[in-house]
């Protein structure tokens, strides 16, 4: 009998400890990613080019590219700066936005790349999809996963600590994404991969289960190991499915009508809330806002600066963000007026 098995793509390494970024030189010469330091750092603005000024002098063979935002046209000129010489890897240094535009980079140059994140704002460190401004909007791209990961624990406490907080509601949103792929399985036949979703849901239970805060080293090692098993997940699947359902058609409707919101990874929270109180599940919707409310995250539309209203209008538009995505909203399709019921009475539920 044949002996059947598949191939996982994922990082060569994942270093998560307070001064990872030290060894970074060491770390591209022991994996063969670079004997010679021949690479073209991409970092953002303020901690990225701080870390380079820390470790240009272990790289003299390095050359810098300050990526200026996270479009499809910064993307571009890093990727024609990589066709310029012969660089053995990319290595994007900054928060979300600066990786995405490098992973993108790097994907279309065919030249690997590693992450080194400054914060734990949501799962894009690993994730085999950027997230990139393009002149009508933004769009989500498939892009190969970073060849290694660095999180150097001494610059995510240098993080402001909402965007490290934000990062534990991406994650959480995992177990509201993993029961709308179910349901999606059971009302449409969609095929589910169980070790996808083994992976999102041990980043999102680890975090559920873990007593400590941000303030626990201990704790950022578990949120940052749960950001890069949701990029695994994502990458094992072929599809964001596993971390992404109706939480993040909420986010990203969100994103779209009312811009400036809040950020990433408290929207997906909020999302993935609702989204279980309308699937009716209180064990899981206990679970959640207990977690929430333990990590100062908010919980309601209120909390973030949004009217019932508003909610409900980017609700009502969430389907329209993931046309393919069959999620709760697209399986109870509510009219307004019952959709503006359910998020009051969800308000008041949490109140």
């Amino acid at each position: 009998m044949p002996l059947l098995a598949r191939m996982l793509a994922s990082p060569l390494f994942v270093e998560v400890r307070r001064g990872a970024v030290d060894n970074l030189a060491t770390l591209l010469e022991e994996r063969r990613i670079s004997n010679g330091g021949r690479v073209l750092v991409a970092v953002g603005a303020s901690q990225g080019e701080a870390i380079w000024a820390r470790i240009a002098e272990g790289l003299p063979n390095a050359t810098v590219f300050t990526v200026p935002d996270a479009s499809l046209a910064s993307a571009g000129l890093l990727q024609e700066a990589l066709g310029a010489h012969g660089y053995d890897a990319v290595v994007g240094i900054g928060g979300g936005r600066t990786l995405d535009v490098a992973k993108y980079a790097a994907t279309r140059a065919a030249v690997p790349m590693v992450a080194v994140a400054t914060n734990l704002a949501h799962d894009g460190i690993c994730s085999p999809v950027a997230s990139l401004e393009h002149p009508h909007g933004k769009g989500s791209y498939g892009v190969a996963m970073p060849l290694g990961v660095v999180v150097d624990l001494d610059y995510v406490r240098a993080a402001p600590p909402r965007l490290v907080r934000a990062g534990i509601g991406d994650a959480l949103s995992n177990l509201s994404a993993i029961a709308d792929w179910e349901l999606a399985a059971a009302e449409r036949g969609e095929h589910i991969d169980g070790l996808a979703v083994a992976f999102a849901r041990s980043a999102a239970e680890a975090l559920l289960h873990h007593p400590d805060g941000i303030e626990s080293d201990e704790f950022l090692g578990v949120l940052a190991e749960a950001l890069v098993l949701s990029g695994m997940a994502m990458s094992v699947a072929g599809t964001s499915r596993p971390c992404s359902g109706a939480c993040h058609e909420i986010l990203h409707a969100v994103d779209e009508l009312f811009p400036g919101t809040a950020d990433h990874g408290e929207l997906a929270g909020i999302g993935a809330l609702f989204a279980t109180y309308l699937r009716g599940d209180e064990v899981l919707l206990e679970r959640l806002a207990t977690t929430l409310t333990r990590h100062g995250l908010p919980r309601t539309p209120a909390e973030v600066g949004l009217s019932a209203e508003q909610f409900a209008r980017a609700v009502e538009h969430a389907p329209r963000t993931r046309p393919d995505r069959y999620t709760i909203l697209e399986h109870l399709a509510l009219e307004p007026a019952p959709l503006r019921a359910a998020v009051e009475a969800y308000a008041a539920r949490l109140a």
